[in-house]
């Protein structure tokens, strides 16, 4: 199934953000209905030695729910933004941000479909792109996730001068639109994110068209086999980072499908999963985020 086939529509202005308000005003538990059933090889992180849980950033327009990881003593750590996949901030987004704290970060997934729905609580994947990612502006999605990297440097635990964004599916394609967004990013990855499909008011450019943009150094983690991201798009943004004069890495792991470090789905795939996460440490240190 390719879950990242998403028809976008209808960029609203920031007025009418909130129009019915917060429909999430807290995490969803557990996992996203539309991913179930979960795999036995699903990877749980414990909070041992961890500050982990909920938390409320403040945005222009209420307060949005966002999972929270750190270690427990000492600070502040250097900050990474960990965007959503299309199913939202469910069980493995949060576990994704307390592996980050093992590694000495404060980590934090912002709900970024809050104002949209609940998109844990729908079961078909189809259904859930049409009600709720069908409607998330590109323009909210940057305001909020500052407004994220802003609620993390006034907790006095976030060193924001050290910070850096990575997301997955959906988020992947985020990621590109971030670094071209926010100057004082210093490090991106993008875990099988979108590269070029049909502009829309929505979403008016991809990362195809920003590849002259890019304010921070991005590493690109992909799949051959991903039915939904075409190897040649992802190839395309190679070539016009190189253009550009960007400084990007784009990693193709040959055999393997989108969502490969999904762990609780059968897309799963242990070695890729693991030689990507230890790539991205190592990028984000290597470009100062550590």
């Amino acid at each position: 199934m390719d879950i990242v086939e998403a028809g976008l529509e209808g960029l609203l202005p920031r007025s009418q953000w909130s129009r019915r308000g917060f429909v999430m005003t807290s995490l969803a538990t557990g996992f996203a209905l539309s991913v179930q059933p979960v795999s036995a090889q699903t990877i749980t992180t414990d909070p041992n030695g961890l500050d982990a849980g909920e938390v409320k950033v403040p945005v222009a327009d209420g307060a949005m729910p966002a999972y929270r990881a750190m270690p427990a003593q000492g600070g502040p750590f250097p900050t990474v933004l960990v965007v959503q996949e299309i199913f939202g901030v469910h069980e493995h987004i949060k576990d994704l941000c307390r592996r980050l704290a093992k590694a000495g970060y404060f980590a934090i997934a912002p709900e970024l479909y809050a104002r949209q729905g609940k998109p844990a609580e729908i079961s078909d994947v189809q259904e859930l792109i049409k009600t709720i990612v069908s409607k998330v502006p590109d323009a909210q999605v940057m305001s909020d996730l500052d407004s994220t990297v802003a609620f993390a440097k006034a907790s006095g635990k976030a060193d924001t001068a050290k910070l850096a964004i990575t997301g997955f599916c959906w988020g992947g394609g985020i990621v590109w639109l971030y670094a071209a967004h926010n100057p004082a990013l210093k490090a991106a990855v993008a875990w099988y994110g979108p590269i070029d499909r049909p502009r829309t008011e929505l979403r008016p450019k991809y990362p195809i068209d920003l590849a002259g943009d890019l304010k921070a150094p991005v590493l690109g983690l992909y799949g051959a086999a991903d039915t939904g991201i075409p190897v040649d798009t992802v190839e395309k943004m190679r070539a016009a980072c190189k253009v550009a004069n960007k400084t990007c890495e784009i990693v193709i792991y040959p055999d393997t499908p989108h969502g490969f470090n999904a762990d609780y789905r059968p897309s799963y795939r242990a070695e890729q999963a693991k030689e990507g996460w230890a790539k991205m440490l190592a990028w984000f240190k290597d470009h100062g985020v550590a």
